[in-house]
């Protein structure tokens, strides 16, 4: 096939796409309105007055806006300092987190430590282990060095837990890193802290800053382990003010939309600030 019937072919085949990729791309969409229809509805009754609610129920276009129904529970849980716990325990956690990810991950994938095969089969043993088998150790543990109903104790323990994660994953990066590069630093007279800091960081930055907004969005929404450990109103989280809704608050379907509007929004937020950051880690990731 000559130069000029195989563009042809080409352009041909982008202009007439195949009826599978059409599929796809109506099963996408479709996924996307799944995903996107309670935030929807959460914003549009949000806004909306109880009696609106009533008379024309969940799914009309309010006739008046207002903001009781966020004002009210914004109020009633005290949001503002939930938000402030949630934003410092999440931002701690990340940078904790991913921080013993590096150290473990780099004595593991490249200091090449003895029994490193099961230290990382243990690390693999942490992620399988649900936290309802934690929760009284923990407790325990808390009560005995005096930090239980501390935002300490919680940074402490989900760094450590999800740097079992970013350990794992990172140490499988770093087995293949190329030893020429490293064994040109050792020969220029650099030491492992500069090693890790002037050669092995900046290639893993990318992945990095995924591994953290990982670590962030799934603090965020940790539910079970806080409301164990954390039992003092000045320091719960979002998702705590959010089970205030089990309750008499029910009855309030507009208060029950703007609660959930305002536990939604802040991880949306952050979602959209990082989204070039998650696409060029995985990217980049990949392409490595």
């Amino acid at each position: 096939m000559s130069t000029t019937q195989l563009s042809g072919a080409l352009a041909s085949h982008h202009r007439h796409p195949r009826p599978v990729r059409w599929i796809v791309l109506a099963i996408l969409v479709l996924l996307l309105l799944g995903t996107l229809l309670p935030l929807g509805l959460a914003f549009l009754n949000a806004f909306k007055t109880p009696a609106d609610y009533a008379a024309s129920g969940p799914v009309a276009w309010p006739t008046s806006f207002t903001l009781d129904g966020v004002t009210a529970f914004w109020r009633r849980v005290d949001f503002g300092t939930k938000l402030w716990n949630s934003i410092v325990i999440s931002t701690c956690v990340a940078l904790l987190g991913v921080t013993l990810s590096v150290l473990s991950a780099y004595a593991i994938g490249i200091g090449r430590i003895r029994g490193r095969g099961v230290l990382l089969a243990l690390f693999i043993v942490g992620l399988t282990l649900p936290q309802e088998a934690l929760v009284y150790p923990l407790y325990a543990l808390s009560k005995q060095v005096g930090l239980y109903d501390s935002k300490i104790a919680i940074i402490i323990l989900f760094a450590v837990l999800q740097s079992a994660f970013g350990t794992y994953f990172i140490s499988s990066v770093l087995t293949a890193f190329p030893r020429e590069i490293l064994e040109a630093a050792k020969m220029d007279g650099a030491g492992r802290l500069r090693i890790l800091v002037s050669v092995v960081l900046p290639v893993l930055r990318p992945t990095l800053m995924v591994l953290a907004t990982f670590f962030f969005i799934w603090t965020w929404n940790e539910f079970f382990l806080p409301l164990v450990l954390l039992v003092s109103d000045a320091n719960q989280t979002v998702t705590l003010a959010l089970g205030t809704l089990q309750g008499e608050m029910t009855s309030d379907p507009t208060t029950t939309a703007g609660a959930s509007l305002l536990g939604t929004l802040p991880t949306l937020i952050f979602f959209l600030i990082f989204q070039r950051t998650l696409t060029k880690g995985i990217t980049v990731g990949a392409v490595k």
